[in-house]
């Protein structure tokens, strides 16, 4: 396989074994960018970087657990098409007061969403930081773009939903740029009917909104016998629908969005099932650092040879240390999407390689999940820890 360059973010790391544990360190550093060679194997070594906690109010014990977390969470093995070039070479890593559940006393925050005012991601957005300035982006690269460029602080970017499945886009996004999960946001999704003010709903003939939003009203329009159109997002359906002053159309979004752009709602809760939800990632520059003083959750994201029982082995690493998974996704391998059959019979079809992203309930200061990482390691050819940020648990 031929050698090539890439860049990637190391550390000349020192550390100080404790006599009674080998996986507790104090662990300092020095960055710089260095070219990396790929090995003849195929594999991508693992490049390590670290910081010391400066929680001045943990023990010296959890400082140690801190920092060897963080070294583990701050391991890339990247190709060189998901580098990025950081206008910050020393990273800091953000307290566990910054997770999503918290309110930022600070400066007002800057925080990145995707669509107009009055969309689900900026209610998302200003549930979590409260006092923050909501940035609309056209698209979620946009979103991503802003962190990276300072020009905001934060990313609210939904992830999931409970009716929809995934967002592919992002879990793509989350490999090509190098932002961190700093936490999750759970958001109850409640469609309202909108519509101009003397309009009727015997008025209407069709609807605009986002395709999953038309998708999870489906029964409820289908009564009303609208024709359905998809636009980029929710509210900006509704903004579309009253600068245009429609009166034989509706839009599908929040009731936030009737307020802003002063439509009337002609019906709430249109969805088809009540328990639409959807998860947020919370995305900044630096990671947090992992406690184990709430539940925590960790995001990673690995590739794997192919062979029999590959993932198999590559899921009981958390089996194996009684660590509950919440989420895998797969997605193929950009630039590599089929591989050849190793039979030599061309006529045969190629198979697809996979990036496999994982979400498990355990924080990166866990010495399970430090193990059940390092034992992922021994065979995957591609493994990054995407963050380890508290679990959300509320409802909004």
């Amino acid at each position: 396989m031929a050698t090539f360059l890439i860049k990637s973010l190391v550390s000349q790391i020192t550390v100080k074994h404790s006599p009674s544990d080998h996986t507790s360190s104090r662990i300092e550093i020095k960055s710089a960018l260095i070219p990396v060679k790929r090995c003849r194997s195929g594999k991508i070594p693992v490049l390590a970087a670290s910081v010391r906690s400066e929680n001045d109010h943990s023990t010296e014990a959890q400082r140690k657990k801190n920092g060897n977390a963080i070294n583990l969470q701050s391991s890339l093995l990247q190709d060189a098409e998901y580098d990025v070039a950081s206008k910050d070479a020393h990273p800091r890593p953000l307290s566990s007061t910054h997770s999503s559940n918290s309110v930022s006393n600070g400066p007002r925050l800057r925080v990145a969403y995707q669509g107009v005012r009055g969309a689900y991601s900026e209610s998302a957005a200003q549930k979590v930081y409260p006092n923050c300035e909501a940035v609309p982006c056209e698209q979620f690269d946009t979103a991503f773009e802003t962190v990276e460029k300072w020009l905001v602080d934060r990313a609210v970017l939904p992830i999931e939903n409970s009716l929809g499945g995934s967002i592919h886009r992002n879990y793509d996004l989350l490999l090509r740029h190098r932002l961190h999960i700093v936490g999750e946001v759970k958001y109850a999704v409640r469609h309202c009917l909108l519509a101009n003010h003397g309009v009727k709903v015997e008025d209407l003939k069709r609807v605009l909104s986002h395709p999953q939003a038309l998708a999870q009203c489906e029964n409820t329009l289908t009564k009303l016998g609208l024709v359905r159109e998809a636009v980029d997002d929710t509210a900006g359906a509704a903004k579309h629908v009253a600068l245009q002053k429609l009166e034989d159309t509706g839009a599908v979004a929040s009731s936030a969005a009737a307020s802003i752009y002063g439509l009337n709602i002609l019906a709430e809760d249109i969805q088809d099932d009540s328990d639409n939800v959807t998860r947020f990632l919370i995305l900044a520059r630096e990671p947090i650092i992992p406690g184990t003083d709430r539940p925590f959750k960790t995001s990673i994201v690995f590739s794997l040879e192919e062979g029999p029982g590959v993932l198999f082995k590559a899921l009981a690493v958390f089996a194996l240390r009684q660590i509950n998974l919440t989420k895998i996704e797969s997605r193929p391998l950009r630039k590599q999407p089929l591989r050849a059959s190793d039979d030599g019979n061309s006529g045969l079809p190629k198979y697809f390689d996979y990036l496999f992203y994982v979400d498990f309930e355990a924080s990166m200061a866990d010495e399970n999940a430090q193990n059940a990482c390092r034992h992922l390691k021994e065979f995957a050819t591609f493994l990054r820890v995407l963050g380890s940020y508290p679990v959300h648990t509320s409802m909004m």
